[in-house]
């Protein structure tokens, strides 16, 4: 038929395994690709900005995206809300653009659905301790928070198998290096979990 259809990639790894820093890096190497916005329910972090890194919406207005059918996938993780809105994603997938999904394990499994089709990556890091140093690191999350978040880690870890390449975060440019060979060169309509 002649029609251009984009690719969706997914990325997915578990808190402070460095998904917004290597994203950050893998867009300055890469202009063809989308970088797909989230929304959520959870205050921006310092110097978030509003439909930029997500678009920050209050529960009632989320809630109704998805009774509408406006979701990709959601999913409530760590107390709040947080999904893809579906049409940017199929739009700029009609137009031929590419599209980069960074999402959690649960939105991993619902695309693996309804984008059969979508690359999945999953970003690990080089060990369990340096996971828990990055985390701690950072300073975004109190020490309960990060007790819930290393919970979550240890099932996405153990669920890494799912996805079609797994690239380990040992440092930003490798990662970033490894993740842009496989958008470059995967076989797009072969490499789901062949």
């Amino acid at each position: 038929m002649g029609e251009q259809t984009g690719r969706a990639f997914v990325l997915c790894g578990p808190t402070a395994v460095g998904k917004d820093t290597v994203l950050k890096e893998l867009l300055k190497k890469i202009d063809k690709v989308w970088l797909s916005i989230s929304a959520t329910t959870r205050h921006p972090r310092p110097g978030e900005v509003d439909g930029k890194d997500y678009y920050f919406v209050d529960e009632k207005h989320f809630l109704e995206l998805v009774t509408n059918g406006e979701m990709l996938e959601w999913a409530k993780v760590h107390g709040h809300y947080y999904g893809t809105p579906r049409p940017p994603v199929t739009q700029a997938l009609a137009s031929g653009q590419d599209v980069i999904l960074e999402i959690d394990l649960g939105g991993a499994r619902q695309v693996r659905k309804s984008l059969p089709q979508a690359v999945q990556i999953f970003l690990a890091p080089p060990s369990w301790e340096e996971l828990k140093k990055r985390l701690r690191g950072r300073g975004t999350e109190d020490a309960a928070e990060q007790k819930i978040r290393l919970a979550t880690a240890k099932t996405e870890l153990a669920a890494q198998d799912e996805f079609d390449y797994v690239v380990i975060n040992d440092a930003v440019a490798n990662a970033t290096s490894k993740i842009l060979h496989i958008i470059n060169n995967c076989e797009y309509n072969k490499a789901v979990h062949s």
